[in-house]
């Protein structure tokens, strides 16, 4: 299953950014890694290989984000 995922830039009127990509790569990462400290801890009602699984996609979602700035920041074109 691939689907392509489209975040919306958060924007003012005035066209400013308001949440910048590097603080949401930062949040999907932190988000599945305190998922894998509540699994380590014995957290109950949490499965293992989900909590894996969910992770490894914010990870490579988090990466998407990532390369698709650098490709902008250096005038580059990203498919991701």
């Amino acid at each position: 299953m691939n689907r392509e995922v489209t975040l919306p830039l958060i924007v003012d009127d005035r066209g400013n950014l308001q949440v910048a990509a590097s603080d949401v790569s930062k949040l999907l990462r932190t988000v599945g890694g305190r998922w894998l400290h509540l699994v380590e801890a014995g957290q109950e009602g949490l499965d293992e290989d989900t909590v894996a699984a969910l992770t490894i996609e914010l990870a490579k979602l988090a990466d998407r984000i990532d390369v698709a700035c650098i490709a902008h920041s250096s005038g580059g074109t990203s498919t991701a």
